[in-house]
């Protein structure tokens, strides 16, 4: 159990023990009770019956009120009730009471679930209380009674006598059963099925890497049982690996790109921190774009039907945000992982023998030292107060590198050889003629000139192969929580002879006329960039980084070597996504420069544009050298969604 009035930030940490352990409900299986239905109903009666006890004390305090001791030490008469229930759709049955395969929610007839109205009607639950209580004065009609409400003939449920509580409303959405290990599952599944496996896992092998994007070495069928993580990780890939696919019978496979793109934008609608009535709209604009386009599967012979529960449920999601908050305050991943610490954990300290009264106790012990420990750092300062952030392109995070180089001396032959900077000389030179000059700005001619009579007073250079984004307290201080990371090394061999490819990450650079954040930057930005003031976009450039060193004369100031692609086009009708191609000069070789590491603004993804059939020499390592025109993948982390939307 916890309470609505703890912060969310609070909430969704686990560490912070904001959840009480109630008790331990019986799961005993009734093996002797030999009928599957009586042995079933006996179950969820116990069910009930234990829950009821435990929330016993809810229904004369929600009635006549209980004082309590607030954080800041006053005591005040509330009024504790009964909210929500979060749990998975098994747990949503059991506890309504209504049958497998309908909607724990609204009166929708199994057999309808897979159509969208405009509006629902819940259970009346003035009508079902009025069923239940023919247990006592009717209890031969008890099973039709409750039949014709709508219900199973459960005795006494727990939310029977809660004051001021509808169990129907208090069922709250759950994103990590319903949407990534049910609809996002079955989602998956009907692509495959669409487009053949092969095709599928040889776009997922060819995949440039990225810090927020696993590397499906093996392919997405490979998997046999995925978890909520692994339908997350594929979902961040999925639209890319069916751009530009066609459909084996030849059909056109525009309807179901935008099935995929609006369940998608629906996924990451509903986990967003805050919500308005403008992303309300857009969630159920989504929803709506997915069943104008369903159709299709069906053609295919994939589905024959849509009457899924789980599908049906994110019709509820708009109406569940509006009267309890964001999808946060209630994902059931929180309560999944106390299982661990509630359960798991305190077994295993137990000697296996009578462990009940051990698993409390120790559970009780744990809890005195975890107040204590939080009453000391009170004492001492250390917990600011909570004040929510909302991350944007320009508060990602805090941009570190290491203290020390991973590689103290790089020769410059030697970083042309092994990172792959062709011209690193020559931007360089560039670099250090615009920085030193003070005069009017250099025309190209005057800097090309200046360019080949400029020495380098020095031979080698140090290089730092990683650089890290980490996370930003409510007090504004660094916590060492990397959000986001950007690889720049070359191939390698580990001691034990296992060979590594080159890992070059892709970056958004932020290219404004700004001195205070292009410092040295601006002389090289008028030959390079040209933009729609129109474009979303028009303030970032992607590049890939091929070297992130250091000055010996400014160790303090940290470069990057990239190479540039080209300005992002309108996003694609059918699928959404910005398109970007590799800039080149004279149509061979791709434009460079040298920035500060401070125009980074953050990683970013892109995916390939493969065409109708990979080709057979790409791969995951040099796929960003043998393609030339790439998608922006918005997909790739909530953040970038967030800010692309």
């Amino acid at each position: 159990m916890t309470i609505g009035n703890i912060p969310k930030e609070l909430r969704r940490k686990p560490s912070q023990c904001t959840h009480v352990l109630l008790g331990y409900l019986p799961t005993t299986p009734l093996h002797r009770v030999e009928n599957q239905a009586s042995r079933q109903q006996m179950v969820a009666n116990l069910f009930h019956y234990c829950v009821s006890r435990m929330v016993e004390p809810l229904k004369a305090a929600g009635e006549t009120g209980i004082a309590m001791s607030s954080g800041d030490g006053v005591t005040r008469k509330t009024f504790p009730i009964f909210a929500c229930f979060v749990g998975d759709y098994p747990e949503q049955v059991l506890v309504s009471g209504c049958k497998t395969g309908n909607c724990p929610k609204c009166t929708t007839k199994n057999d309808k679930l897979g159509q969208l109205e405009s509006h629902y009607e819940f259970h009346d639950l003035q009508t079902v209380l009025d069923a239940l209580a023919t247990f006592d004065t009717d209890p031969g009609n008890y099973a039709s009674t409750c039949a014709e409400a709508g219900i199973k003939p459960i005795v006494h449920p727990f939310w029977e006598s809660l004051p001021h509580s509808d169990i129907y409303l208090a069922i709250t959405p759950d994103v990590l059963h319903q949407l990534y290990q049910g609809v996002m599952k079955h989602l998956i599944s009907w692509i495959t099925d669409a487009f053949g496996q092969k095709e599928i896992d040889a776009r997922s092998k060819c995949l440039p890497p990225n810090h927020n994007i696993r590397n499906f070495s093996k392919g997405i069928s490979s998997f046999s049982r995925m978890t909520g993580k692994e339908h997350a990780d594929i979902c961040r890939v999925l639209l890319g690996l069916v751009v530009d696919l066609k459909l084996p019978d030849g059909r056109s496979p525009l309807s179901l790109i935008k099935c995929i793109r609006s369940l998608l934008d629906f996924l990451y609608l509903a986990q967003y921190p805050i919500h308005t009535t403008e992303t309300l709209h857009l969630l159920q604009e989504s929803l709506k774009q997915f069943h104008e386009h369903k159709q299709i599967f069906i053609d295919l012979g994939i589905r024959e039907n849509f009457n899924l529960p789980k599908l049906h449920s994110l019709a509820h999601y708009a109406q569940s945000i509006q009267l309890f908050g964001t999808t946060d305050n209630y994902n059931t991943e929180y309560t999944e992982r106390l299982h661990i610490d509630l359960a798991k954990d305190a077994y295993r300290a137990t000697n296996h023998r009578d462990e009940y009264s051990q698993m409390t106790i120790w559970l009780q012990r744990k809890e005195k030292v975890l107040h204590h420990q939080s009453y000391l750092e009170w004492r001492a300062g250390n917990q600011p107060a909570i004040t929510p952030q909302l991350l944007s392109m320009e508060s990602w995070g805090v941009l570190t590198l290491t203290k020390w180089p991973s590689v103290k001396s790089v020769d410059l032959d030697d970083i042309v050889k092994d990172y792959g900077a062709t011209f690193f000389s020559e931007a360089l030179r560039r670099y250090i003629i615009i920085s030193e000059h003070t005069g009017p700005p250099l025309t190209r001619a005057q800097l090309e000139q200046k360019v080949v009579y400029k020495d380098l007073p020095f031979t080698s250079l140090p290089v730092y192969h990683k650089l890290k984004f980490t996370s930003i307290t409510s007090s504004g201080l660094p916590k060492f929580h990397t959000l986001d990371a950007i690889h720049v090394r070359p191939k390698k061999y580990s001691k034990r002879r296992i060979f590594f490819p080159a890992h070059f990450d892709t970056v958004l650079l932020d290219v404004r006329e700004d001195k205070e954040t292009r410092s040295g930057f601006q002389g090289i930005c008028l030959l390079l960039f040209y933009f729609h003031e129109a474009d979303q976009y028009k303030d970032y450039q992607v590049a890939q980084v091929q070297v992130i060193f250091a000055l010996p004369d400014n160790p303090n100031e940290r470069l990057a070597y990239v190479e540039w692609f080209g300005k992002f086009s309108a996003p694609v009708p059918h699928h959404g996504m910005l398109k970007l191609n590799c800039q080149l000069s004279n149509n061979t070789d791709r434009i460079v420069s040298i920035v500060p590491i401070s125009s980074i603004r953050r990683s970013v993804h892109l995916f390939p544009k493969f065409g109708l059939k990979v080709p057979e020499d790409w791969t995951s390592a040099n796929v960003l050298e043998k393609c030339t025109t790439f998608y922006l993948n918005q997909f790739s982390d909530r953040n970038l969604y967030y800010i692309s939307k």
